[in-house]
């Protein structure tokens, strides 16, 4: 009996023991003090969210593996889908296709801050219109769409059709800015409402030139760009009051910067592994850590209409369905559309993406080649890589683009899309002091890497050292595409040179860009998310659109885990 009540009197002080011991531990590392050192890194009130918030419009698409590649038919022996395992980080991904509402705000915001009759940017606004010609057919009457579709309020949910790759690419760039802009307003870092009532060509907002060089924006007025927390009434800088016996201490970090949690990583267009995993959403097929089957299509199921009791025989996407057959016979509508349709009007897939099938084909970043070489990279698959850096000019300083210096790309049939704009930071390739002794890349422009470029090819001679240092002849290039282009001769005439070589082999080059997914002018077969295709970035078509994507950082899901879900 005397024994037990030791071993009791024992067991009650070690339990004292351990809930000081746990309590020191709290202690120490409450938040604000560092786990290193003992400091308190973070004393200030409100301090910076370590969770990312998701962007406007954008759903979160949880990373993990797939096979990438996997189509359950290929009628067209392209052999440009072979099956290979991959593994996507998790990011966020548009909820729906980009819409004509959406892409009409760009054109606005375009059109007043570059206005088409000021002559150094007359060639601003109409590079960023879509091609409404699209819509065109030599044998049909389609001039309805011609004028309407883009602009008409009835057609305001639909997607955006008409529009390149090389536009996509640029509407991703000013909506990663308006959205910035508007985070830094929101949290007292940009003059309210200057987004709308102070911008000019000259005087606007760029994240990448924020980051670098704050009091660069807005032209450095320092009424728009604001220190904060830090600001005083009349929009400088409030001092703080100095300790009794002590000098006041300029504030420092008076502006927004990565660390701050506030600005969010660009809009882009989705990868094409990423594009593909997010549809075919095979965490619905997930039971523990395997995947029961693979799926067809986005939704369950090996058919495209619907076998739920509440819309059982409705399609599940706008799609064709026939010879003549786009919609359905007058009264019975199989998918309730003919041309591309109003988003959201198809049930989401199990990441609560809509439309990943049918509507419109929609871009991605990749540029195309017809293996996808999971033996160099089984890990946020992407070819296209051009690193590029900050161009510094002669003072030190990084280069801003200003009003008379805007670039532009010129287009195989003559037109031209801005790619820079006053404000931003110019940018040059990376070159050997980036590159020097590095394994992991050796060069600013990989697009050709192992697919293209001179050991690669048949022709490549592997024991001649001189090979390496001479460019393959155009006849003996791994892909003999036509090089159509446009020059400006002397009196500034466009000159249009369109490649009538015969011996051309291929449609393939550095050019082409990959687009996924059906659309209302395909047949059920391209509904496969692994199915794939390529088009010049140049060019737009009547059924290809696109949507934006945003990469996530930290953790991979801010869920809890458990075995089952």
């Amino acid at each position: 009996m005397k024994v037990n009540k030791i071993m009791a009197l024992r067991l009650i002080l070690s339990m004292i023991l351990i809930v000081g011991f746990s309590s020191c531990s709290k202690k120490s590392s409450s938040k604000g003090t560092s786990q290193g050192t003992g400091w308190n890194v973070d004393s200030k009130k409100g301090s910076p969210s370590k969770k990312q918030e998701a962007g406007p419009g954008l759903v979160f698409v949880e990373g993990g593996t797939f096979t990438m590649g996997k189509v359950q038919d290929d009628v067209m022996h392209d052999w440009n889908n072979t099956p290979n395992q991959q593994h996507i980080q998790s990011f966020y991904m548009d909820e729906t296709e980009v819409t004509n509402a959406m892409y009409l705000e760009y054109l606005d915001w375009t059109k007043k801050v570059t206005p088409p009759t000021d002559e150094r940017y007359k060639d601003v606004y109409p590079g960023a219109v879509p091609d409404t010609l699209v819509w065109r057919n030599r044998l049909g009457y389609n001039e309805t769409m011609t004028n309407n579709y883009l602009r008409h309020p009835s057609y305001s949910q639909y997607p955006v059709v008409g529009v390149n790759w090389i536009q996509a690419v640029e509407f991703a760039k000013w909506r990663t800015n308006r959205v910035n802009e508007a985070l830094l307003e929101k949290n007292g870092y940009l003059k309210k409402n200057a987004k709308t009532l102070d911008v000019t060509a000259d005087s606007n907002f760029d994240t990448d030139t924020y980051l670098i060089s704050p009091t660069s924006t807005y032209g450095g007025d320092a009424q728009i760009v604001l220190p904060g927390k830090y600001a005083d009434k009349k929009g400088g800088i409030r001092q703080p009051k100095a300790p009794k016996g002590g000098k006041v201490v300029p504030p420092t970090n008076i502006y927004a910067q990565r660390s701050s949690g506030i600005l969010l990583p660009e809009y882009r267009l989705p990868t094409e592994a990423e594009w593909e995993y997010a549809a075919a959403a095979d965490v619905g097929q997930r039971e523990y850590n395997i995947y029961k089957g693979q799926k067809k299509y986005p939704w369950s199921g090996s058919y495209t209409r619907s076998g739920k009791r509440q819309n059982k025989g409705d399609q599940l996407a706008n799609f064709k369905q026939g010879n003549g057959d786009y919609g359905g016979i007058a009264g019975w509508s199989d998918d309730g559309a003919d041309i591309t349709n109003q988003v959201k009007k198809y049930p989401a897939n199990d990441f609560g993406l809509y439309d990943m099938s049918g509507n419109v084909a929609e871009w991605v970043m990749d540029v195309y080649r017809p293996i996808v070489d999971n033996e160099a990279n089984d890990f946020n698959y992407f070819r296209g890589n051009q690193y590029t850096k900050n161009k510094i000019g002669k003072d030190g300083k990084v280069k801003i683009i200003g009003k008379d210096s805007i670039q532009y790309a010129t287009l195989s049939n003559g037109k031209k899309i801005a790619t820079s704009f006053p404000g931003q930071i110019a940018q040059v390739p990376v070159d050997e002091n980036e590159t020097y002794l590095r394994q992991n890349f050796d060069k600013s422009d990989n697009i050709d890497y192992r697919d293209g470029d001179k050991q690669s090819t048949r022709y490549y001679n592997f024991g001649d050292s001189e090979t390496d240092s001479k460019k393959l002849k155009d006849d003996r290039a791994m892909y003999n595409s036509p090089k159509h282009n446009v020059k400006v001769d002397s009196l500034g005439n466009m000159v249009r040179n369109y490649d009538k070589n015969n011996k051309r082999t291929t449609l393939i080059d550095n050019n082409v860009r990959v687009y996924k997914g059906g659309s209302w002018r395909d047949r059920a077969y391209w509904l496969d998310p692994a199915q794939r295709r390529y088009f010049p970035q140049d060019m737009a078509t009547d059924y290809i659109g696109f949507r934006c994507a945003m990469s996530k950082v930290g953790a991979k899901s801010d869920k809890r885990k458990t075995a089952r879900n």
